[in-house]
């Protein structure tokens, strides 16, 4: 196991995530009545559901906005929403992936090729980035559930493939496959619910960023995360130490 500088980066996309809690409650709510309409509302046998409903906590979404997410769904009133995932490349070369839940396929491909365009970028065809991407789970703790070496050994014994710590908190790394039986017992051996617990495109080799190109691609990342119909954004990228601090400072 060995953890990678990339979880320093997502706790800065994470930090200016948080400034937009009503957009995100709205993308969680989108995503709880996607669960259910396609596995049910019974969170028992759909492990999707269950993810979305425990991310949904950590992120403090009130209790009745979830179950009216649920309650729309098996109400018979949810939109049809499509699946679609997007590819192409930000400035500097970064290769981007963006997850979109939609009910107008037209307008969020304009959307989004829109803000990849005014942003120095590019959309791609399918395929055009996924290679630089590994499909995984990824299951992210706060820093003061556990310590580094309890968590290395928890990761472990619950048969995560890698582990990333620091005062920031803990990032567990999974098989696909193993995602829910990972972060179930991983919940269980710490007494904690983890703050996200989802399918991820982790970067195999991401594309180290000076302060401009970092302000840059942070600009797109912005723009793409505020869209509506965004669920998800991946970038190939790194920003290194002390340009992160240069940003954050």
């Amino acid at each position: 196991m060995a953890g990678h500088s990339q979880f320093k980066n997502i706790m800065h996309r994470k930090g200016a995530q948080d400034a937009k809690r009503s957009k995100i409650f709205s993308k969680l709510s989108r995503e709880i009545t996607m669960a259910a309409k396609l596995g049910g509302a019974d969170i028992g046998s759909n492990a999707r559901l269950r993810l979305a409903i425990s991310t949904a906590r950590a992120q403090s979404m009130p209790k009745d906005n979830i179950e009216r997410a649920i309650q729309k769904a098996s109400g018979g009133d949810a939109e049809n929403y499509d699946e679609l995932r997007y590819e192409g490349y930000g400035p500097g070369g970064v290769g981007i992936i963006v997850e979109a839940l939609t009910d107008n396929r037209n307008r969020t491909a304009s959307d989004v090729r829109t803000i990849f365009s005014k942003a120095g970028g590019n959309m791609g065809e399918s395929g055009s980035v996924s290679f630089m991407f590994d499909r995984v789970g990824e299951i992210v703790f706060k820093a003061d559930v556990t310590d580094a070496d309890t968590m290395f050994e928890a990761a472990l014994e619950a048969g995560a493939a890698e582990v990333e710590s620091d005062e920031d908190g803990h990032a567990v790394y999974t098989d696909p496959a193993d995602l829910h039986a990972v972060a179930s017992a991983l919940s269980d051996a710490l007494k904690a619910e983890p703050e996200s617990a989802k399918l991820i495109f982790k970067p195999k080799e991401p594309t180290a960023l000076d302060k401009e190109g970092a302000e840059k691609l942070m600009k797109l990342l912005d723009a793409l995360e505020d869209n509506d119909d965004v669920q998800t954004v991946f970038g190939a990228y790194d920003i290194p130490a002390d340009v992160l601090a240069s940003l954050e400072g």
